[in-house]
């Protein structure tokens, strides 16, 4: 029962992260940003530390448990348009982010999180933008590019809670064996 700890904490960060984003992606702070741009980068922070501490196929899990109930939540507090964007979208991007976030995690602590996030995030944003807006009569390129830009930003803000985490989840030896599976 240990082990499956870190999945629901994992599975219900991702959850909250992906509703609570697919509702602010709706709120505009300017014409290049919305507030979801603040908050979903937030969803590779989950996935990266799961998978640096708990290994790819324990990430994988938390992706896949809080695909299911971020996209329920979604659907229900958000237009399902949003929802099903957010879906494809995230679903994508964040199996991208273990398959990178593995392929590079022998290098320095923070390139494998930095790396992983930035290209995934770049798949994300194409992915849930254009099937989100596209036809919508709404600025969504410029919101892509601006949400792009903070997405970038925050890969490189949050390295420093990723570091934290991974941190304190050692010290606390939650750390279950690490799984190797790519």
């Amino acid at each position: 029962m240990h082990a499956l700890r870190p999945i629901f904490f994992g599975v219900l960060a991702m959850a909250i992260v992906v509703a609570v984003s697919n509702v602010a992606v709706g709120y505009p702070i300017n014409d290049w940003i919305t507030w979801g741009a603040l908050t979903y980068p937030v969803a590779f922070l989950v996935t990266d530390v799961m998978n640096r501490s708990f290994g790819a196929s324990n990430a994988r899990k938390v992706v896949y448990g809080g695909f299911l109930v971020g996209v329920v939540f979604s659907i229900w507090l958000a237009d399902i348009r949003i929802a099903l964007a957010s879906g494809t979208a995230f679903l994508t991007a964040q199996l991208i982010d273990i398959f990178v976030f593995n392929k590079v995690s022998q290098k320095t602590w923070w390139q494998a999180p930095f790396i992983s996030s930035s290209l995934s995030s770049a798949i994300d944003t194409v992915l849930f933008f254009s099937i989100a807006f596209i036809g919508s009569g709404l600025p969504w390129v410029t919101w892509a590019a601006g949400d792009y830009a903070i997405k970038l930003a925050m890969a490189m803000l949050l390295l420093v809670p990723f570091k934290l985490v991974i941190s304190i989840i050692t010290n606390q030896a939650m750390v279950v064996p690490r799984d190797t599976t790519p």
